[in-house]
C-alpha cells in the first residue's frame, strides 16, 4: 500500500541471530538481564563492567542460562575514553561489527536537595550518566553503525520524566540522557541509526536497595497500579524489542517501563 514493500516475517522477529551487541554496566542487575536477553534471542554479547571478577561471573553466568551462548567481559571504567574504545573494538572483533548498543552504566552518589549537593559529585554523575554514554555512540558510529546502521538504548529513568525530591541529582541526569536520545535520533537517522530509551520505575536490584530497604518496598508498591515493582527481566525484554527489527520504525522515543506509576499522580 502506498509503495511500501510489505516487510517479511524475518524482518519483523526479535531474533538477533547474526547480531553483535555491546552492554555497558552489565555485571548485574539490569545491564545483565538485558545482556543474557540478547543472548537468549541470539546476539553475540560484549558485557563491561569496572570490576573484572564480577564481569567475569556475569558472563559465566549467561553461558549457562544461555546455551551456546557467545558473550565476552571487557572490564574497565565507563568514563575512560580508552576503555570505551577497547570495548567497541571487542565487540567488532567478536561479531564482526556492531549492531547493537545499550547504554546502561549508571551512578546515583548524591541523594537530597540539590542545594546541599555536592557540585563535585554532581560532574561525576553527569560524566558517568550521560557524557560516557554520548562517549559509546561516537566510538560505535566510528566503529561501523555509521555504514551499516544499528540501534542504540539508552537506560535512563521516570525519575527523568518526574520530580522525586528525593533523587533529583539523578533525575537531572536521567533527564539529560532522554534528550540526547532524542537529538541523537534525529541526527543519525539518515544512518539507520535508531535510538531510544527506556525510563524504568524501580526495579528490585542491589542498585536501588536503598529506595526500597525496610517498609520501603511494601509503601512504594502501593502507588504502582500493576501492583509490583519492576524486576530485570522487565526492563530487558524492552530492550531486546527496542534493539531488535520489530522497531524498525521507532526512533527517538522514551518508554516508560514502569509498572504504571507515571500514570498516577505521584510518584
Amino acid at each position: 500500500m502506498w509503495g511500501v514493500t510489505e516487510p517479511t516475517p524475518t524482518q519483523l522477529s526479535s531474533d538477533l541471530t547474526g547480531k553483535s551487541a555491546l552492554v555497558t554496566g552489565a555485571s548485574r542487575g539490569i545491564g545483565l538481564a538485558i545482556a543474557t536477553e540478547l543472548a537468549r534471542r541470539g546476539a553475540a554479547v560484549v558485557i563491561t563492567g569496572r570490576k573484572p571478577e564480577p564481569l567475569a561471573e556475569a558472563a559465566d553466568q549467561i553461558r549457562t542460562d544461555v546455551t551456546g551462548a557467545v558473550v565476552t567481559a571487557c572490564p574497565g571504567n565507563t568514563g575512560d575514553e580508552t576503555h570505551r574504545a577497547e570495548a567497541v573494538a571487542a565487540t567488532v572483533a567478536q561479531g564482526g561489527g556492531i549492531d547493537i548498543l545499550i547504554n546502561n552504566t549508571g551512578i546515583n552518589p548524591l541523594f537530597g536537595p540539590l542545594m546541599d549537593a555536592d557540585l563535585g559529585g554532581f560532574r561525576k554523575l553527569l560524566d558517568t550518566n550521560v557524557v560516557a554514554a554520548l562517549g559509546f555512540i561516537q566510538q560505535a558510529f566510528h566503529a561501523g553503525m555509521r555504514e551499516s546502521g544499528g540501534a542504540v538504548v539508552n537506560i535512563s529513568s521516570v525519575a527523568g520524566i518526574r520530580s522525586t525530591g528525593v533523587i533529583a541529582a539523578y533525575g537531572a541526569s536521567k533527564a539529560a540522557m532522554i534528550r540526547l536520545t532524542s537529538e541523537l535520533a534525529w541526527e543519525l537517522g539518515p544512518a539507520n541509526i535508531r535510538v531510544n530509551a527506556i525510563a524504568p520505575a524501580i526495579v528490585k536490584t542491589q542498585f536501588a536497595k536503598d529506595l526500597i530497604a525496610g517498609d520501603n518496598e511494601a509503601r512504594a508498591v502501593k502507588s504502582y497500579p500493576l501492583g509490583r515493582l519492576g524486576e530485570p527481566d522487565d526492563i530487558a525484554r524492552a530492550a531486546a524489542f527496542l534493539a531488535s527489527a520489530e522497531a524498525g520504525w521507532i526512533t527517538g522515543q522514551t518508554l516508560a517501563v514502569d509498572g504504571g506509576t507515571l500514570s498516577t499522580g505521584s510518584m
